[in-house]
């Protein structure tokens, strides 16, 4: 048995003690307490993910963001990068990719919160952190208070206010931070410098954000520090293992800081403040969750879904009030017009990036693939949507942990949040690389200072190596009180006069739902057992699925649903407005709604797309130029597209054009980091083959390359058009981002193969004998967008 006690609640939170103030006669406005946010007066537990715009076609921005919208995220944080705008000195762009203006009223259109993060320094893997190469030419000192450097700084500040003019929140725009620098640890007095600069030119917002890893020390309480942890990292030695600053993110801890986020790029002679000193005066607000990791040449980190899913998790129990995520959705560098534009040795960075691909393996991708971490993470932001105003005020609990520290692997991880009378409970039994065991015969009992003691469940059960959930304390619904469930609350609907709420089971543990008797009047259930114990009933039994709804009538007279989906399944719910009313829709694809068309659309690379709805519309559901069939799903009726011709997925026929040679010497750089290979091997040396790409492929395709070896590069004639370092994942490339003369003269995949001994780490998935140049297969997947109407 796991116990755990909670504490009496801590007094009120300090307020009015922080000097942010949201404009005048804003209709919600923002504020920030010691412990969480409030919104128009309440709790507020906003989701933010990083989509950079200016890696990334304008034509699709719109798309893009209402992709990040259905999975729950409601705030876009993106870099304004100098060096993309400003590349040749006095010609500032804003066309085209690089159209701020149209990018932040995008989002407002769609309801979207944004947050500029302004630099001047951004670092985001980009040469130079973001800073023109004309700059530190000039031969001022950057990222302090040189005159010779805050000159050309307050006139990029001008320009990024003079694009976001009439969007802050005075004007009723969707900006609600604005996030001074990047990473800067012992500068505090710059920081304020900048702050005041941005004002001073017209950026207006109600929060100032700074990052706050690495003990950073910050000017007063003028900036609101935001914090980030990551499953893996690029930026430390090829052979130093799964870093321990990645690791702790899989405990649950009350430690905000993470000192590992851009170490090699902090001198060790730079001393921050104390970690967490200011954990007393600010909430827990994140702005970089790891949704993925880059992939450098020297270390290539894997990361899987579920460690992504995993940590998200486990940073709610620790107490965060604010999921950042970096980057939500991946990108591509764009072809500088004076040089290629990643971060790299050339320009004394301890890490060389790809020049183009900038996937981050988000949970959407460079191209806007959807990925499994997208909808691990959009379960979790269904709960905050409806159950972040109550979790954001309830105090993390931890229980005591063992001696073994980080390394610990046989402790059961878990937490509560709680108000004293209720709350939450989190288990993440999952890390990457090191598996954690199975934890049989187990139950929780949490013991509030408000209310009597829960024990749950009624009989033990084993957590399965890899699970990760969180399980509800007595979450009231519509009038009746659930004790407890063994299963996730995911979200609610309402459905033919009945508030649903839709749960998650944990694979390999049977869901229990505990009801206060004193809140229902009667309890039908589609299978299992009934029973009552003591003064509560338990439904038990139940075969989680489409058809798992357990109907309650309520004491006072209401009527709640509760519907427990399996895992699978609830990995595929969204919920948004469709058709005229707020509905529930699950499909295994990427979903977007978009009320102001009157329709949903799909993006699917299934024969005949599958979606089902709850509740249905009255009117029946069409796509143009396809047959819909509908049937019954459970408590969902089921619609099936057949467009007859619907595009599949083909193979992509390969020709190899010329062999690889050996591979050349390895080379390091700065750290004495390995170096990626001279760009004439390319030539010389790499594998060459050849791609014909059909004329009748539409433009949505991807071409997904299965292939070894250290690099490859994709060209249309001479033009690089996509690249990749090998770490054991598939190659996508876009057939709708090449040249038109593609179909003319086919796609060139270049592949060197790698020196044996290579000081590069990649990971152990990949299996032996990769360091061989070869393309091994190719497929095209054709997406399709299809758009739902009713009637």
């Amino acid at each position: 048995m796991h116990v755990l006690r909670v504490p009496a609640p801590a007094a009120p939170p300090l307020t009015g003690h922080l000097p942010f103030a949201d404009a005048p006669g804003a209709p919600d406005p923002i504020e920030v307490t010691s412990r969480w946010l409030t919104r128009g007066g309440r709790p507020w537990f906003p989701v933010s993910g990083e989509f950079h715009y200016s890696r990334y076609p304008a034509r699709d921005w719109e798309e893009e963001l209402l992709k990040m919208k259905a999975g729950g995220v409601t705030a876009v944080a993106s870099y304004v990068i100098w060096i993309h705008h400003e590349e040749v000195e006095g010609r500032v762009r804003f066309d085209g990719d690089r159209d701020l203006r149209r990018f932040a009223g995008l989002c407002a259109r769609h309801g979207l919160d944004f947050i500029p993060r302004i630099g001047p320094w951004s670092h985001a893997e980009v040469r130079n952190g973001g800073l023109p190469d004309w700059l530190p030419a000039r031969g001022c000192t950057p990222r302090t208070d040189d005159p010779a450097y805050l000159e050309p700084v307050r006139a990029w500040f001008a320009a990024i206010a003079g694009q976001l003019r009439g969007l802050d929140r005075a004007s009723g725009g969707p900006i609600v931070a604005v996030q001074i620098e990047n990473e800067l640890y012992d500068q505090p007095g710059h920081l304020r410098t900048l702050k005041r600069m941005a004002q001073e030119a017209g950026l207006s917002a109600p929060l100032w954000t700074s990052t706050a890893w690495g003990g950073v020390q910050l000017p007063g309480e003028e900036l609101l520090p935001l914090y980030g942890g990551y499953p893996e990292a690029f930026w430390t030695e090829a052979d130093g293992g799964w870093p321990d600053t990645c690791r702790k993110h899989f405990f649950f801890t009350h430690q905000r800081d993470d000192e590992g986020i851009g170490a090699d790029l902090r001198p060790t002679t730079v001393r921050g403040g104390a970690p967490d000193a200011l954990a007393d005066r600010f909430p827990w607000a994140t702005c970089e969750l790891g949704g993925g990791m880059a992939v450098a040449y020297h270390r290539r980190p894997r990361v899987e879904a579920a460690d992504i899913g995993a940590l998200g998790l486990t940073k709610i129990g620790c107490g965060s009030v604010w999921q950042g995520y970096y980057m939500f959705h991946g990108g591509t560098n764009p072809p500088g017009e004076l040089t290629t534009l990643q971060e790299s040795h050339d320009t004394g960075y301890p890490n060389d990036l790809p020049a183009l691909t900038y996937d981050f393996q988000a949970p959407l991708g460079e191209y806007g693939q959807v990925r499994p971490s997208y909808h691990e993470l959009r379960v979790q932001h269904l709960l905050l949507a409806d159950f972040g105003q109550r979790i954001a005020p309830m105090e993390s609990v931890l229980p005591k942990r063992r001696p073994g520290g980080q390394h610990d692997r046989d402790t059961l991880r878990w937490a509560v949040r709680s108000d004293g009378a209720s709350g939450f409970l989190f288990v993440t039994n999952h890390q990457p690389h090191e598996p954690l065991p199975d934890h049989p015969e187990t139950t929780f009992t949490v013991e509030f200072p408000d209310a009597p003691a829960l024990t749950l469940p009624s009989s033990p059960v084993t957590v399965p190596a890899g699970a990760y959930f969180c399980w509800p304390l007595r979450l009231d619904v519509g009038g009746l009180r659930l004790e407890w469930a063994t299963a996730q609350p995911v979200c609610t609907v309402d459905a033919d006069g009945r508030t649903v709420l839709v749960l998650a089971a944990a694979d390999g543990i049977a869901p229990e739902l505990a009801l206060a008797e004193g809140t229902v009047a009667s309890v039908r259930a589609p299978s299992g057992d009934i029973a009552p114990v003591g003064d509560r009933i338990l439904v038990t039994g139940l075969r989680p699925g489409t058809d798992a709804l357990v109907e309650v009538d309520t004491a006072d007279g209401g009527r709640v649903g509760l519907l427990v989906l399996d895992a699978a399944t609830a990995r595929t719910v969204y919920r948004g407005v469709a058709w005229g009313a707020e509905r529930l829709v699950l499909c295994p694809d990427g979903v977007v709604f978009d009320p102001d068309r009157g329709e949903v659309r799909l993006h699917s690379s299934a024969e005949r797309p599958s979606f089902a709805v709850l509740p249905a519309p009255s009117q029946g559901l069409g796509v143009h130029g396809a047959d819909v069939r509908e049937a019954a799903d459970g408590v969902f009726t089921r619609y099936t597209i057949d467009a007859g011709s619907a595009p599949r997925d083909t193979a992509a026929p390969v020709t190899l054009v010329r062999p690889a040679r050996p591979a050349p010497e390895p080379v390091t750089g700065v750290l004495g980091r390995a170096s990626v290979p001279d760009g004439r091997f390319f030539g010389a040396v790499a594998a060459e083959y050849r791609v014909d790409v059909p004329e009748d492929l539409p433009e949505g395709t991807l071409l997904r390359v299965r292939w070894t070896g250290d690099v490859a590069r994709a060209y249309v004639g001479d033009v690089l058009v996509a690249d990749q370092f090998f770490s054991g994942r598939g190659w996508d490339i876009g057939l709708g981002r090449l040249p038109a003369g593609v179909r003319s003269d086919g796609l060139r995949l270049r592949v060197l193969p790698l020196a044996a001994d290579a000081a590069v780490y990649v990971p152990g998935q990949a299996g032996e004998g990769w360091r061989t140049a070869a393309v091994e297969g190719a497929e095209w997947v054709c997406t399709r967008s299809w758009p739902v109407r009713a009637g």
